[in-house]
């Protein structure tokens, strides 16, 4: 097994220029870190382009089908490539891949307009899989999926979803045509309170910009806008929060 014990090594470099997005898309792959992460994804059936660990890690049983695969790192090295202020020893190249919707068309979707917040993309997603949600579709100006803030915050949910990035017009169009309605999310008692909307198992949810809310655009073409009628004093609901109300409530028992 190679040892490599500077940060100056190439393979170093390479793999740590792997957490920006530009050369992510350059190479077609992206660098995760932790072991959980790892796990989640070598459970998932993805194939590691290559594993970097510390010595607490390289006998890893999660990584023996992998052995081949490992480089053991010093922990200077694991410090530099982690994103985080306790690196955990394990990182994965990783392919970077572009997901498609299903054909045709079916189930529950969630579809995300501009959050930008990383923890709160991560949230949304773990929601989504948590409620049985098969797909989320990351809108322009959402926070990249293989950032590694994302990532971290995804917890290994993006494993179990599958994760589309694409402009949500298309999407709107695509999801009326397969006769699937399509809820927007509103802080407006206009719009329609989500206890109104009976649970289904197709449906496709919006959840809009943290400061702003949903584009006034995409809004006037959703079947209906939702809103959480609020019983306090507060003013809004964090967007991760108000979607997982939404979530459960539409996907039902």
């Amino acid at each position: 097994m190679e040892y490599i014990s500077s940060p100056k090594n190439d393979r170093i470099k390479t793999a740590k220029k792997l957490t920006v997005k530009k050369h992510q898309k350059d190479a077609g792959r992206y660098l995760l870190e932790g072991r959980h992460l790892v796990q989640e994804a070598l459970a998932s059936g993805q194939t590691p382009y290559d594993i970097y660990a510390t010595e607490k890690y390289v006998e890893d049983r999660a990584l023996k089908p992998f052995y081949e695969k490992i480089t053991q790192i010093s922990e200077s090295v694991s410090e530099h490539l982690s994103d985080t202020q306790t690196p955990q020893g394990i990182f994965a190249v990783m392919p970077r891949r572009a997901e498609q919707l299903p054909e045709p068309l079916s189930g529950q979707f969630l579809l995300l307009d501009a959050i930008q917040d990383p923890g709160n993309v991560g949230t949304l997603v773990r929601t989504a899989d948590a409620a049985g949600i098969q797909t989320v579709v990351f809108g322009n100006g959402t926070a990249d999926a293989f950032g590694p803030k994302v990532l971290r915050a995804m917890q290994g949910s993006q494993f179990h979803v599958r994760i589309v990035s694409a402009k949500l017009m298309p999407i709107i169009k695509a999801l009326h045509r397969g006769g699937i309605p399509v809820y927007g999310s509103e802080l407006n008692e206009k719009a329609k309170s989500y206890h109104s909307i009976q649970p289904s198992e197709r449906f496709a949810l919006i959840v809009g910009n943290e400061g702003n809310g949903m584009d006034p655009v995409l809004l006037q073409n959703t079947d209906t806008n939702l809103y959480i009628p609020i019983r306090g004093k507060a003013e809004s609901l964090n967007v991760a929060v108000a979607a997982a109300v939404m979530m459960f409530h539409l996907v039902g028992d």
